[in-house]
């Protein structure tokens, strides 16, 4: 029979790599080959748009369960780099209402708008800053996975 704590350390251990997963699949492929097969990039950018505030969501779940478990007392950094996780998904999701807001009041595509129009350039600073947050969120859930498996094969072998 497994110990509670190395049940709960393969949970979370499942979980974070389920969510670092589904990251990293729709930065690295779903997002360029929504903009390259779409016919445009604002119905690509819909497209994203639509998957996002999902992918935010489950890493704020995710990341506030790893946190509350706290698998085989595994310490700060798991702690920290599931906190890390759900608060940058928060940020992230926060990021995405607001630039859908932007969006809106635009009016049109952003393409449409001159590279010089302020209003294209605060959409991309502010994209940026999402971009950067998941990124912030993805390292978090790494570390917290690194971890906890070193820990889980620290106890298997005990």
């Amino acid at each position: 029979m497994i110990a509670r704590p190395v049940t709960s350390a393969l949970a979370s251990l499942v979980i974070l790599a389920a969510w670092t997963g589904a990251a990293v699949f729709v930065a690295a492929v779903v997002a360029p080959a929504a903009f390259a097969a779409l016919p445009s990039r604002a119905l690509a950018g819909q497209v994203i748009g639509r998957t996002l505030p999902g992918l935010f969501v489950s890493g704020i779940l995710v990341g506030l369960v790893v946190t509350v478990v706290r698998p085989l007392d595994a310490g700060r950094l798991v702690t920290g780099g599931a906190a890390a996780l759900a608060v940058a998904s928060a940020g992230a999701l926060l990021i995405e209402f607001r630039l859908r807001a932007m969006l809106a009041a635009i009016g049109a595509p952003l393409d449409s708008l001159a590279a010089s129009d302020p209003r294209r350039a605060a959409f991309g600073r502010l994209h940026g800053v999402s971009v950067l947050l998941m990124g912030i969120g993805v390292v978090g859930a790494v570390a917290a996975i690194a971890v906890i498996a070193r820990a889980v094969s620290a106890r298997s072998a005990a």
